[in-house]
């Protein structure tokens, strides 16, 4: 993924219209498969400078996929009159240094922290020994089991990387699973009574964290169902997956 910045200075009374232009210039990079995302921001101590950000799916891909196909000349038409305004117009590839600020939670501090995730699975694995469906998957668990998910969770959600450190991260959580043959109607039993769980020992209600909670459930559960299953993929070398309010693992398509 590479990121492109287009920096324009536009006079004060052509900078309604070029906002306007690009606003309907944008629709060609909603159609555009190589369009990740875009954004233009004006400047508030200047008003008149103003930068688009874009990100493609690569260089290649914007320059000879985008700038070669059908969605670049609806968009050229609108943005044309502002492109002797254009100040600097390059590609910049994202460094490790990525990260989110201090202004927001994280969904492990929203939750409660590490002694909300070891409430919530302690009383759920409770269930899971007496639930018909789930204690044969889980029969013979360790002991501390539901302090390693809770860990797991944990760090998903932003909290500390125990489980990384201490028990394997990723790749060894992906290997649990292997040979398990879980079915679906196991995984939805887990999503369920998971999600009753939350209710019982007291996680936040709100919709937004319910909404990420259940998110991620969909999408861990569907992990477990692959790895499980007859012909799983190779085991993940990749860190942790993160999850944030508006952040959730890259789709690799």
């Amino acid at each position: 993924m590479i990121v492109e910045y287009i920096r324009y200075t536009i006079a004060e009374p052509d900078r309604p219209d070029f906002e306007a232009a690009y606003g309907r210039a944008a629709l060609a990079l909603q159609a555009a498969p190589q369009c990740v995302d875009y954004e233009l921001a004006r400047c508030e101590e200047e008003p008149g400078s103003y930068i688009l950000r874009i990100r493609w799916t690569s260089t290649p891909d914007h320059l000879e996929g985008f700038r070669k196909g059908e969605h670049f000349p609806p968009f050229f038409a609108e943005i044309r009159p502002y492109f002797q305004a254009i100040q600097e117009m390059r590609h910049y590839e994202v460094t490790d240094v990525v990260g989110t600020g201090g202004s927001t939670p994280t969904l492990y501090e929203w939750a409660g922290g590490a002694e909300a995730f070891d409430r919530l699975f302690t009383r759920f694995y409770e269930h899971v020994a007496e639930d018909p469906d789930l204690a044969p998957v889980f029969a013979g668990m360790d002991a501390h089991h539901a302090q390693h998910v809770a860990a797991w969770l944990g760090e998903v959600f932003g909290g500390p990387s125990l489980y990384s450190s201490d028990h394997g991260g990723h790749k060894h959580m992906a290997s649990r699973h292997l040979g398990r043959n879980i079915t679906d109607a196991q995984r939805r039993r887990w999503i369920n009574l998971l999600m009753d769980t939350a209710d019982e020992v007291g996680l936040p209600a709100d919709p937004e964290f319910r909404a990420v909670f259940a998110y991620y459930l969909e999408w861990g559960t569907r992990m477990a169902l692959i790895y499980s299953g007859p012909n799983p993929p190779p085991l993940p070398e990749t860190p942790m997956p993160t999850w944030h309010w508006n952040q959730t693992p890259p789709y690799l398509g």
